[in-house]
């Protein structure tokens, strides 16, 4: 009994520990903004407001892990994949906003939208199923049969994104189109059923309190950290620009990859936790999730946030660079579609999807970014020369959500 009960005290000790030390990450940005944070400098105005994304990312996380008592399991992981991201959305809205006044912004909303969505895929999908296999030896993740609603958005709003390069902008009806995405997978989602969720660490810890105190806490840890995110995307995507410009980093890059590794951090950490869990499905379905809010919602929100900015409706001009990355990452959820269709997603596959999104590190030229995309599609298509493929894509449009 006393190996169990200090194991029990010190995963309570460290549960709190971690849930004081999110607070305190957030914490300290907001008395930093009360006081005035003129006096700092550049690398303390970009790790600052970076810790506090962070630890309200976690916090979020947390709280949407809560919400999973109360509502249907799928609008759940639905509702987690959202608030996760929401660090990214903030930091994103901040440059499409921008954007409208000052026309080099729009680079860099357009570097933030693809990197985010890239690193998902490249990284996230990859590392969840490393996560199992290092753990179990378990070479693969099966994903259940409800979950196609997932893929089936992100097919079809990847098909949609292919037609942006083609014209070269965001407009007001791009938003449109991406929003009824988001709406209708939303609603569908809503339609599963309520299931018990595992939790652990700090979520575990506050599911037991009183049902109403509980709730509260759940709203608190909604409310806290987006006001975090509010006072926090403005000075770290202006830090970061500001040290990459000192350090002679193209600035594309840096908030191409540093801000979204920032801010979806937290979001790859609970995946992984799922999966170390001996539950990969919930962890990568978490990220499948985040992809679709990302390549429906965060994507619409750039030219309606800009037009808003703007004073009236006006699309985002994309310049070749723009186009190419979007390209690139559309082609890249093809890829990965076609891989997930038969909702098996294996050791080999994973490390496939890793290894082409560490190519564009080790070649960074457009050139090779245009080979890439074509690349990945070549992919996808040898995948579908197979029949067992083929059938598994079209059987994503053949299934009825209210079956258990």
């Amino acid at each position: 009994m006393r190996p169990t009960l200090f194991n029990a005290r010190r995963s309570l000790v460290r549960d709190w520990f971690l849930l004081v030390t999110a607070l305190a990450l957030i914490g300290q940005w907001i008395l930093i903004s009360a006081a005035g944070h003129e006096g700092l400098g550049v690398a303390a105005k970009t790790v600052l407001p970076g810790l506090a994304i962070f630890g309200a990312a976690t916090l979020l996380s947390w709280g949407a892990e809560l919400a999973q008592i109360e509502i249907a399991q799928s609008l759940a992981l639905a509702g987690l994949a959202l608030v996760a991201v929401l660090p990214e959305y903030a930091v994103d809205m901040y440059l499409a906003w921008k954007a409208a006044k000052d026309p080099a912004y729009t680079a860099y909303a357009a570097a933030n939208m693809t990197g985010s969505n890239r690193l998902l895929i490249g990284m996230g999908w990859s590392a969840v199923l490393l996560a199992f296999w290092l753990r179990t030896r378990t070479p693969s993740i099966q994903l259940k049969p409800e979950q196609r609603l997932e893929l089936v958005t992100l097919f079809v709003a990847t098909c949609y994104a292919f037609l942006i390069p083609l014209k070269g902008t965001l407009s007001i009806i791009d938003t449109l189109v991406f929003f009824a995405l988001f709406v209708l997978y939303i609603r569908a989602a809503s339609r599963g059923h309520i299931e018990e969720p595992g939790l652990a660490g700090p979520p575990e810890r506050l599911a037991l309190l009183p049902r109403n105190w509980r709730r509260a806490v759940t709203v608190l840890l909604f409310l806290l950290p987006a006001y975090a995110i509010f006072i926090s995307a403005e000075p770290f995507a202006n830090g970061l620009l500001e040290n990459a410009r000192q350090l002679g980093i193209e600035e594309f890059i840096l908030i191409q990859w540093l801000a979204p590794l920032a801010s979806e951090s937290p979001e790859f950490i609970v995946a992984i936790i799922f999966a170390l869990r001996n539950n990969p499905t919930a962890g990568l379905g978490t990220l499948v999730s985040s992809k679709v809010n990302q390549w429906t919602l965060l994507i619409g929100m750039l030219p309606l946030v800009f037009s808003i900015s703007g004073g009236h409706l006006q699309p985002m001009m994309l310049d070749g660079r723009q186009c190419e990355e979007i390209f690139l990452t559309a082609a890249q959820s093809i890829l990965a579609l076609v891989i997930l269709a038969n909702l098996s997603f294996g050791l080999g596959e994973a490390l496939l999807l890793l290894s082409l999104f560490l190519l564009q590190f080790i070649f960074p030229t457009p050139a090779v970014r245009m080979l890439l995309g074509i690349g990945y599609l070549a992919i996808a298509l040898v995948y579908l020369t197979q029949s067992s493929f083929r059938r598994s894509v079209v059987q994503l449009f053949q299934f009825n959500r209210h079956k258990p």
